[in-house]
């Protein structure tokens, strides 16, 4: 996934891990250069759409624009969820 908008320096990376564990998905979060998050999450489907959902609203002070969702390579693989 990549998150546009207002989405660093508002707790979203650690709220998006929290998530993701909570959803029970391994991945990654972490700040692009460009002001975006880049979100890497494997997991099953239902729970990979039910992050996208939180996704579009993210923590409290997050104003989302868009929220962009691509498969990820085949052999991705991670342990727990991540921040970087």
């Amino acid at each position: 996934f990549l998150v546009s908008g207002k989405v660093q320096g508002v707790w979203f990376r650690a709220a998006t891990r929290e998530r993701a564990l909570a959803l029970q998905l391994q991945g990654l979060a972490r700040n692009l250069r460009d002001g975006s998050v880049e979100v890497l999450a494997t997991g099953a489907d239902e729970n990979l759409d039910a992050l996208e959902k939180w996704l579009w609203q993210g923590p409290p002070l997050a104003k989302v624009s868009a929220v962009q969702r691509q498969p990820l390579e085949a052999g991705a693989a991670y342990t727990g969820f991540e921040t970087g």
